[in-house]
């Protein structure tokens, strides 16, 4: 059963100069591991950052739909996610639900994602699930 679903979209521009930024900035919206993932090469750390920017958003609005009544401020969230690829390249989200459950009493939730982007547009689609009913 969908509990929740979100998509965003945003221009790589945005990001060209993230590369520059400090770790002590950069930590405030991804993970370390991303952070070295999307500096590791220089001609797609700016798709790189931008998609996963998009994923935070896309799984910002996946969560405001699945529960609105439950807001969890959006830079909060975004140090709660983290994207991880599987061994065939796929990315996932690992989602630190206990915190999130910390801001309000929010049943967690599976967490599916897909990630593309091109030289100029990133984007994100994220989809959250539970069980189905009987």
């Amino acid at each position: 059963m969908i509990l929740g679903i979100g998509i965003d979209s945003v221009d790589v521009k945005r990001f060209a100069t993230w590369s520059s930024y400090n770790q002590k900035i950069l930590l405030r919206i991804f993970s370390e591991q991303e952070i070295d993932y999307c500096l590791q090469t220089p001609a797609k750390t700016a798709e790189r950052f931008a998609v996963r920017f998009a994923a935070r958003e896309a799984f910002y609005k996946a969560l405001s739909m699945y529960q609105p009544e439950h807001t969890v401020p959006f830079l909060s969230l975004c140090r709660l996610i983290t994207i991880e690829k599987h061994k065939n390249n796929s990315p996932y989200l690992i989602v630190d639900w206990e915190q999130i459950t910390s801001y309000h009493p929010i049943r967690p939730a599976e967490t599916l994602l897909s990630l593309t982007h091109t030289q100029q547009i990133a984007t994100a689609f994220v989809i959250l699930q539970g069980p189905r009913s009987p």
